[in-house]
């Protein structure tokens, strides 16, 4: 059984494509791994008989020798970055030369990229958004450009980069992600600004929200009370100012609105397990 980073992907080729509702598009297998990123909906995908949505920064995974077929209107055409590889076999890749079968055709197995056991890759979703994702999704606008453009080490660059965004993506698929756009919202002034400690009745406030409904919200899309995600990204800051600034302790006790450094010091001893003259000297042994 393989690990997905075992795995030595290769990108056989790139192609941007405009969808359309041609004949082109109907049910078809590939003999290699593909991607297909759309940057804008509304559509329909068919993927082993069974139809998805495809929205706005959707993102498509499709196996080898995996029925699927567009169902875009003429009337809306979409675009999408579509990436064609192999993910075990970088020596003789199919993918530099990939094989559609197009219905009625019988796809022939014997012609795919090899696709070995590993449970990680048979994890990941067949579609899955982007939306939430924005870094996943320019890192893949990104891929694409340098397989267009690069001229030197296009394969190492592009591979490397590939390995990365698949671990990546595995990642954002298995990572819990806020969702509900009020609480992203929030969340972005929250991280960016945590020394503010804003009382969380004017966080329900702000999202326009009832307490208790908040509160129940806020727990689905974190995992986390308010008042525990409030406290982890305190102490991450002071973490920040004590590894990157040269403030003292009672100076980063008093930014982030300690009354005293006793309470700051209880509080990040409980957080990291020493103190932050001890988390200072070596930040290291505390990760």
């Amino acid at each position: 059984m393989k690990r997905l980073s075992e795995m030595t992907p290769f990108v056989g080729d790139y192609m941007p494509y405009t969808y359309d509702g041609s004949s082109n598009e109907g049910l078809r297998t590939s003999n290699v791994y593909a991607i297909h990123l759309f940057p804008e909906g509304p559509g329909e995908m068919e993927i082993d008989g069974k139809r998805y949505p495809i929205g706005r920064r959707t993102l498509v995974f499709l196996r080898p020798g995996q029925p699927h077929a567009f169902h875009i209107s003429p009337n809306r055409p979409l675009s999408s970055y579509n990436l064609y590889f192999d993910l075990w076999e970088n020596n003789q890749p199919r993918s530099l030369n990939r094989i559609f079968f197009r219905y009625p055709e019988s796809y022939d197995p014997s012609t795919g990229t090899p696709a070995p056991s590993c449970d990680e890759l048979d994890g990941l979703p067949g579609v899955f958004s982007l939306q939430a994702h924005a870094p996943l999704f320019d890192l893949f606008h990104t891929l694409a450009k340098l397989f267009e453009n690069l001229n030197h080490y296009r394969i190492e660059t592009v591979n490397a980069l590939f390995y990365s965004w698949m671990l990546a993506w595995f990642n954002a698929v298995h990572t819990r992600q806020p969702s509900d756009y009020r609480i992203v919202r929030l969340l972005t002034e929250l991280d960016n600004h945590p020394e503010r400690r804003q009382p969380v009745a004017d966080w329900w406030r702000s999202c326009g929200l009832k307490r208790t409904y908040f509160h129940e919200l806020f727990l689905r899309e974190t995992g986390m009370t308010p008042k525990a995600y409030q406290h982890k990204q305190l102490m991450r800051r002071a973490s920040q100012l004590l590894q990157e600034s040269d403030l003292s302790v009672t100076a980063i006790a008093e930014k982030l609105g300690y009354t005293s450094i006793h309470p700051f010091t209880r509080h990040f001893g409980a957080f990291y397990g020493n103190s932050p003259r001890q988390y200072r000297a070596n930040p290291r042994a505390m990760r």
